[in-house]
């Protein structure tokens, strides 16, 4: 009869999940499906009549302390940026040094048509957080006004602009991603002080041929305001053209020189890798 139970929730278990074998089962998931309680994330079997039948013990989560004295980032955190040099950093353009200037204050600028950066190392799947300003003086306007972006690796980009008193196409404007989602809501702070942005996201998949199986999704806070849910990243983000999507792997964190004398500035840019 136990042997009968087993097999019928295997069945149930095939029916309603991706390929599933007695072989991908971990033991204690073996147990699980004889006594009828939680497998592969699903309930089944009778209902539990205590506490302990609903309660986990493992995997236990790792300890994190959010503001490493050291790091001055969460300690689990990879620190790109800190104010002290662009060490971690190269020109896109060449793969030469980063060209960008590194302030007193322990900001990085825009060192104007010296062309984007990009970190040395790549990444995949992430939590990224990083500050950034527009410069105090005023210049220009629309797409041409403290105009800058974070591009996922290297090719979705989160926009960056100065968008006070400043319209311009609205998935375009700072919080978007650009070209593909405008933002929920726009949460600038006064031009020339510093802003937020801590952004989760889950790379794209591909299969053995090239084709895209599952779409990258972003999700975006900006001054701890949600402006993008987890939202399906469609390609590329080109400023002329439908999205694209090539293969890729891994790839940088790349910070965009706009060539039109943004000026933006950039601090505190740490990566948790997902």
């Amino acid at each position: 009869m136990r042997f009968i139970y087993f097999a019928f929730v295997l069945i149930l278990v095939f029916a309603c999940k991706e390929k599933v074998t007695v072989d991908t089962l971990e033991p204690k998931e073996l147990e699980a499906i004889e006594e009828g309680t939680l497998v592969h994330g699903e309930y089944s079997g009778t209902e539990p009549t205590t506490p302990e039948e609903t309660e986990f013990n493992e995997p236990v989560p790792p300890v994190v302390n959010p503001q490493d004295p050291i790091k001055g980032a969460p300690s689990d955190a990879i620190v790109l940026f800190n104010g002290g040099n662009l060490d971690n950093w190269i020109s896109s353009r060449d793969s030469t040094a980063a060209k960008w200037i590194v302030n007193n204050d322990g900001s990085m600028t825009v060192n104007n048509k010296t062309g984007d950066i990009q970190t040395v190392q790549n990444f995949g799947s992430m939590q990224l957080h990083l500050e950034w300003k527009s410069p105090s003086e005023i210049q220009g306007k629309g797409q041409s006004r403290g105009n800058s972006g974070v591009f996922l690796q290297g090719l979705y980009e989160v926009q960056i602009l100065d968008n006070n008193d400043n319209d311009t196409y609205v998935n375009g404007q700072v919080g978007s991603i650009y070209k593909q989602h405008t933002p929920l809501a726009m949460a600038s702070v006064p031009t020339g002080e510093w802003n937020t942005y801590d952004i989760i996201y889950h790379a794209p998949e591909f299969d053995e041929d090239g084709n895209k199986i599952k779409s990258g999704t972003v999700t975006v806070m900006h001054n701890g305001i949600l402006l993008q849910d987890n939202v399906e990243i469609k390609g590329t983000t080109p400023y002329i053209g439908w999205p694209k999507n090539p293969a890729h792997g891994k790839g940088p964190v790349k910070l965009q020189d706009h060539g039109d004398n943004s000026r933006v500035s950039y601090r505190n840019i740490w990566v948790r890798e997902l």
